[in-house]
């Protein structure tokens, strides 16, 4: 039961999911074209941010730090920023994410204006955490809007189109990472650090004007009974967020096992960058990494043109086969075309991957929870790559490059890695996956993957959309903005 909310109009799940139709799904084609441009624009001076710094500095231990930072906040806010977007209206949390946004950046224009760069480049000093730290704060922010996308699918796509819905948000995605891979390099070497700051603050603030015309229909705040009312008062109700999580038979299991995905992940992330760079000179890599990441679009495409299925949780596990599998083959050989090929087909399916968790979510969790279960999940699912990272690259650095460099490594694992300059980065990437294997396996075989793939066959279909046109012009209506996408990217 919902109960009513002070800023507007009782308003339950299947309220909320009774409008979607036409309308509503060229306002969110709107709102994933405004949190598009709002991405690249913090993504491009993250980015930028870090080149400068390392440039300038040659300090790998200030850009860690710098990253380390970033997935920490993101994992401590995840919860925050959940509660937030539950309780308040969307367009506002998105108009919030803007305004503090754009307020950071401009600071960060007039710091580097009113402190000479030397200054700003000590990375020992307070100037130097001051700018970073007020862009970091920006960048941060935007992980707020992103929590509030992932709700507005639910309220303005029709529950039988999410999936494709969630894909086309996978494209989008990619072409963000893609535009900043490319741009934010050349911001820096050609026109430096204070006109890319100049810039990110001019997009950010087009993002802003743009969204103050994108109409995202809400009924009022929906508020679940039981609540405390003090606490919803506030704005926070962090009492809720295990409760909503554990209320969903086989959830929690599917959020521990998107956690255990990324701790994997984080063996990629730390050893990608290192592997890449024995094949390929700095500039070459990233080109590849600029090429391969159309990856993410493919894979976000494909959602958004055949969905996942009958059974996302089936999908999502089948999925993680196949990234195990290409973890053990990608570098099996030192190659460049096949770890080329292997990135790009890993980027691919990424956004499937990631649709389906989405879709899942929004299918058995309550609208009204939504923002928190998302939040609790980003919080614990960010967490664990940066975990695994740092453990993987002393326990590469010390144990396994040096074994494979060795007669007996050779002798053990010749056979499977060939020769080369980093057989031990191979063979990380070789166990990792093994391990995801094996882990995918067991899933597929528990009882949680039963409940799981129960609650969402259970879980009530949309209702008919208002419009007139009905479900048949809501379905067109998906499909024409997954066209148009396609169209553009041709």
């Amino acid at each position: 039961m919902s109960q009513t909310s002070p800023a507007g109009p009782a308003a339950s799940d299947e309220d909320l999911r009774a409008h979607a139709g036409p309308r509503t799904l060229r306002a969110f084609y709107q709102v994933l074209v405004n949190t598009a441009l709002a991405n690249v624009t913090s993504s491009y001076l993250w980015f930028a941010l870090t080149f400068w710094v390392y440039l300038e500095t040659k300090s790998v231990l200030a850009t860690a730090i710098i990253g380390g930072s970033y997935m920490l906040l993101v994992a401590v806010f995840g919860v925050v920023f959940g509660v937030i977007v539950d309780r308040m209206k969307k367009k506002a949390v998105m108009l919030l994410s803007s305004i503090v946004t754009a307020v950071a950046y401009v600071l960060a224009g007039a710091i580097y204006l009113a402190v000479p760069e030397s200054a700003l480049l000590d990375w020992g000093g307070l100037w130097f955490w001051a700018f970073a730290g007020v862009i970091l704060i920006g960048g941060v922010v935007e992980n707020l809007r992103n929590i509030a996308l992932s709700t507005t699918v639910t309220l303005l796509v029709p529950a039988e189109r999410r999936d494709r819905a969630n894909g086309l948000v996978g494209a989008v995605q990619g072409i963000a990472f893609m535009v900043t891979s490319v741009f934010s390099g050349l911001s820096i070497g050609l026109l430096g650090m204070g006109w890319t700051v100049a810039i990110a603050i001019a997009a950010t603030g087009v993002a802003l004007v743009h969204l103050l015309f994108v109409p995202i229909p809400e009924r009022g705040v929906a508020h679940i009974a039981g609540d405390n009312p003090a606490a919803a008062a506030q704005g926070f109700g962090f009492r809720g967020v295990i409760p909503a999580v554990m209320a969903v038979p086989g959830l929690l299991a599917l959020i521990l096992f998107s956690t255990f995905n990324n701790l994997v992940g984080g063996v990629f992330m730390a050893l990608m960058d290192p592997y890449g760079l024995t094949l390929f000179s700095v500039e070459a890599w990233g080109i590849v990494l600029g090429v391969t990441s159309f990856g993410f679009i493919i894979g976000g495409a494909l959602v958004a043109k055949f969905g996942l299925g009958k059974n996302p949780v089936r999908t999502m596990l089948l999925v993680n086969i196949g990234i195990a599998l290409l973890g053990m083959s990608f570098a099996i050989r030192e190659w460049w075309w096949l770890y080329a090929l292997g990135i790009l087909i890993f980027m691919a399916l990424m956004p499937i991957a990631e649709a389906s968790e989405q879709t899942i979510v929004q299918r058995v969790v309550p609208y009204e929870k939504q923002g928190r279960v998302f939040g609790f999940a980003a919080s614990v699912e960010s967490a664990a790559a940066p975990v695994s990272a740092f453990l993987i690259g002393p326990i590469a650095q010390f144990w396994l490059i040096p074994f494979m460099e060795s007669p007996e490594g050779q002798d053990s694992f010749g056979w499977l890695l060939g020769d080369g300059e980093a057989r031990g980065i191979a063979l990380a990437f070789v166990g990792a996956s093994l391990v995801l294997l094996l882990v995918v396996l067991l899933a597929f075989v528990s009882k949680p993957y039963r409940e799981l793939s129960d609650a969402y066959a259970a879980a009530p279909p949309s209702l008919p959309a208002e419009d007139d046109e009905g479900a048949d012009a809501a379905t067109a209506g998906v499909r024409q903005t997954g066209d148009d996408l396609r169209s553009g990217l041709r």
